[in-house]
C-alpha cells in the first residue's frame, strides 16, 4: 500500500481550544489523506464545533461517542474508519506542536513498520513543563518501562505516536483510559517491532487551562507496564 495518513484527534471537553489546535494541524499543509475528530462524551460545546470544522473541510469527519470512557476507548472507536496505511494521534489542546509531525512523518517514510514517537525528553525543542511532579513521573515511567522491557524509550507518556495502521488490528487493543499509551507501546515492542523517537517541543497547560491526565494515571501506567509485559497477549 502507498503510504498514506489518518491523523486522529480525540477531545473531551475542549471547546475553548478544539478550533485552534485542528486549525494548526491544518495549517501545517502536511499530506494528510483524513483527519478524525473524535468526541468522547463532551458536555460542552466541542461537538458543535468539531462539526462546524468538519463542515469546512472534505478530508475532515467526526466521531460522536455519547459517553465520556476515556482516551483509548475514542481512539478504538476510530481505528476502524481508518483505511490509510499509517495512523497519527494529535491531542485536542496545545500542549503539542503538529509542525513536529513533518520530521515525524519523514521517519515514517524511511521505516514503514516503525513506531514513531515524539519524545519531549530529547534533542533541543521549546519546552515548558508547568508540573515537576509531572516531568519526573514521565522519567520514572520511562525508565520502568525501558528497564522493564529492555528497550530505550524517553517518553512513554507522549501522546504524538506515528505507527503502521495494522497495528490496531493486530494488537487488538483494550485500554480505555490513558493508559493507551503503554499498551500500543508494550505491544510494538513485544511484537520485535522498532520504536524510533523524534524530538518534539512541548507547551504544558495548567489543570485550571483543562490538562486531563491526573496524579492517579501514573499508577495506572505502572500497572499497565507489567500487566502488559507478563500477562497479556494480543
Amino acid at each position: 500500500m502507498e503510504y498514506s495518513l489518518t491523523i486522529l484527534v480525540p477531545f473531551f471537553n475542549e471547546e475553548i481550544l478544539l478550533e485552534e489546535s485542528v486549525q494548526r494541524l491544518i495549517d501545517t499543509n502536511l499530506k494528510i489523506e483524513k483527519i478524525i475528530l473524535i468526541n468522547d462524551g463532551s458536555t460542552d460545546s466541542s461537538l458543535n464545533i468539531a462539526s462546524e470544522i468538519a463542515s469546512k473541510f472534505s478530508y475532515v469527519e467526526v466521531i460522536n461517542n455519547l459517553l465520556n470512557q476515556g482516551k483509548g476507548s475514542a481512539l478504538s472507536s476510530a481505528f476502524s474508519q481508518v483505511t490509510t496505511s499509517h495512523i497519527a494521534i494529535h491531542d485536542a489542546d496545545l500542549e503539542y506542536n503538529p509542525k513536529d509531525f513533518k520530521e515525524m512523518i519523514a521517519k515514517s517514510k524511511e521505516s514503514k513498520s516503525s513506531l514513531i514517537l515524539g519524545s519531549r525528553f530529547i534533542g533541543k525543542r521549546k519546552r515548558n513543563n508547568i508540573y515537576l511532579r509531572t516531568y519526573l513521573a514521565n522519567k520514572f515511567l520511562s525508565f520502568l518501562f525501558s528497564l522493564v522491557y529492555t528497550v530505550k524509550v524517553t517518553d512513554v507518556a507522549s501522546c504524538y505516536k506515528l505507527f503502521p495502521s495494522h497495528l490496531y488490528k493486530d494488537y487488538k487493543l483494550k485500554e480505555k483510559g490513558f493508559s493507551i499509551e503503554i499498551e500500543m507501546l508494550s505491544k510494538f515492542v513485544k511484537s520485535g517491532s522498532s520504536v524510533i523517537e523524534v524530538p518534539i517541543s512541548y507547551e504544558g497547560r495548567s489543570y485550571d487551562e483543562g490538562k486531563k491526565i491526573k496524579f492517579s494515571d501514573g499508577f495506572k501506567y505502572i500497572y499497565a507496564i507489567f500487566i502488559f509485559k507478563f500477562f497479556k497477549d494480543k
